[in-house]
């Protein structure tokens, strides 16, 4: 088993991405790390990574689920790309695990995979529109689970989120 972590090149949210390593870690399920462009990616708390591959780089047949992190570069590098959402549609309509925290939520909005389905987003007011724009139905928790869509409003949930993409790419398999 395998998934794929997208992050914005900087300003992505350290916590966000740190629970869901940790916990794949943890339960043996490789990962790679992708972003716009491969090389060092630096967080919004001085943390720094190198995404492996871009999101170009990415064959979605050989992954399990997507990952997406937020943080303000999520915005600012993540939003518009038309790969990143293209993936979201491609994991999703193949039903595999599609999960996104903090502001990253919104790119499946933009997707159109969240429409009429539960999910959550960092409380902004920039975010919360495109979430209605996508037809979403917004609650009011840290961690919503629709349909193998795993969303999370931010880093104090990331523990939480982090548990609950490993437990639904684990039922996978049972």
């Amino acid at each position: 088993m395998k998934v794929v972590i997208a992050i914005a090149p900087e300003k992505y949210r350290d916590e966000e991405l740190a629970a869901p390593v940790a916990a794949l870690n943890k339960a043996g399920i490789a990962f790679d790390i992708a972003s716009t462009r491969p090389g060092t990616c630096t967080g919004m708390l001085g943390g720094k990574i190198i995404a492996g591959i871009s999101f170009d780089d990415i064959d979605p047949k050989n992954y399990n689920g997507l990952i997406i992190i937020g943080g303000s570069g999520c915005q600012e590098h993540l939003w518009e790309d038309d790969l990143l959402v293209r993936l979201a549609i491609y994991f999703h309509e193949t039903g595999k695990v599609v999960a996104a925290i903090c502001l990253a939520p919104v790119i499946l909005a933009k997707a159109g995979i969240l429409k009429q389905k539960k999910a959550t987003v960092y409380d902004s007011s920039t975010a919360v529109l495109e979430m209605k724009k996508g037809k979403a139905i917004l609650v009011g928790k840290p961690v919503v689970i629709d349909s193998r869509i795993i969303t999370a409003n931010g880093p104090f949930a990331a523990k939480e989120f982090a548990a609950a993409v490993v437990k639904e790419l684990s039922d996978e398999f049972w």
